[in-house]
């Protein structure tokens, strides 16, 4: 008869242990083996650029193109904290507020491959094209663009504001500065397909000095000149282009697109008129680019010149232009604008009606909001002033009273 037995040899279980640990050893770098190469993965997914894979059509060019940029929500800060007053007269008086109004800004940073992937299908991330993010300008077109539209922008803030308020500001006419030659023909793709005579002798940002030796202090001083001249005929013209200097032009005139019996130059020019206050105040545009907080800029001044409190001691959240007229324009980047809203905690936001994404209707944009997760701010389009203040009035703040001031 036969059984088997368990003999335990001398140094067997030690020989056993050790062969435990040997293969928990293999196992420990095979384990740090793969979390280091995860590791250099991430490092360099992080260094190699995204136009390694990301790809964006150009409308322009009906072509694909690398989409290396990205519009991402950045940040809603305090118009309030950036108005900026002087030695104000005895009889104008600032008042206190409960409530902030935010201007909203967005980026358009560089993307990396893995940023790509990480906000890939993230309704409030947006590709960029390279043309879409500068443009066709060049460099030195688009800063100077850019600080025409802040200073344009600030300027109407205060015209506006301060006469909304009860004040009188005064207003006078200046220089004659490009914002866009324009277009003659959009083609079946709703480009641009032909645009007029100047856009061969002028450029974006251009500043018009002279026309036919005459020199100009305004737009209109230009109509004058071309008083009388017909399309088809050439006038000169002395030009300061930035980066460049002064250059003398000859440009062609055609007829208006909306008159054809007026003739033009064929270029939309800059809002450079100038606004001259009763009182010194200013606001601190710092490294805001663009138009786009012009009215919360306004309504911001109207809440510390005059009595009550149009917020209703809550944050408002407000984007969109403003014209001397006090209209309302639209921004870019809204679905981004109101991500950064939310993240802010400010559940109010004021936007322009013509917005195009309104163009479909606001419960479509509310529903294109609640999929980028930020759909409880509640949106409210406005497409003037007298609306906006209304809007804060429904959201229980006060209303307008402009100040009975008579300044010496």
């Amino acid at each position: 008869m036969s059984s088997d037995f368990d003999v335990e040899l001398p140094g067997a279980k030690w020989l056993g242990r050790l062969g435990r640990l040997g293969l928990l050893g293999r196992l420990g770098w095979l384990l740090g083996g793969v979390g280091l190469a995860v590791m250099v993965g991430i490092v360099a997914a992080s260094l190699a650029p995204a136009t390694l894979v990301a790809e964006k059509e150009n409308r322009r060019l009906m072509e694909m193109q690398e989409a290396p940029f990205a519009q991402t929500p950045a940040s809603a800060e305090s118009v309030n904290e950036r108005v900026v007053f002087g030695d104000l007269p005895d009889e104008v008086k600032r008042f206190e507020t409960n409530g902030d109004f935010f201007f909203v800004t967005v980026s358009a940073p560089e993307q990396s491959l893995l940023s790509w992937f990480a906000g890939r299908g993230e309704p409030a991330i947006d590709l960029l094209t390279a043309e879409e993010k500068f443009g066709v300008r060049t460099p030195s077109q688009r800063r100077e663009a850019a600080l025409q539209q802040m200073r344009s922008a600030s300027q109407e803030a205060q015209f506006v504001a301060l006469t909304a308020a009860g004040y009188k500001p005064e207003i006078s006419l200046g220089e004659v500065v490009v914002q866009e030659v324009l277009c003659r023909e959009v083609g079946d793709d709703g480009l641009c397909a032909e645009f007029f005579p100047s856009g061969l002798a002028i450029d974006p940002s251009d500043t018009i000095l002279e026309a036919e030796g005459k020199e100009l202090n305004s737009v209109e001083d230009l109509s004058a000149v071309l008083d009388g001249k017909l399309p088809g005929d050439t006038i000169d013209l002395k030009i300061r282009r930035p980066d460049v200097g002064v250059l003398d032009v000859t440009v062609e005139l055609a007829a208006s697109p909306d008159d054809s019996a007026r003739t033009i130059v064929g270029f939309r020019p800059f809002d450079t008129r100038v606004v001259t206050l009763p009182f010194e105040v200013d606001i601190d545009t710092g490294r805001i680019g663009g138009p786009s907080a012009g009215l919360a800029f306004t309504l911001a001044l109207i809440d510390e010149l005059t009595d009550g409190d149009l917020t209703g001691g809550r944050n408002i959240a407000v984007t969109g232009t403003i014209s001397l007229d006090g209209s309302v324009g639209p921004i870019g980047g809204l679905s981004q604008k109101a991500s950064a809203v939310r993240q802010h905690n400010v559940d109010v936001f004021l936007v322009p009606a013509s917005q195009r994404e309104l163009a479909e209707g606001e419960d479509e944009l509310r529903k294109k909001l609640n999929d980028a997760g930020h759909g409880d701010v509640e949106i409210i389009p406005v497409a003037t002033l007298e609306e906006a203040l209304q809007a804060l009035e429904d959201l229980g703040g006060d209303p307008l009273v402009p100040v009975d001031v008579a300044l010496s």
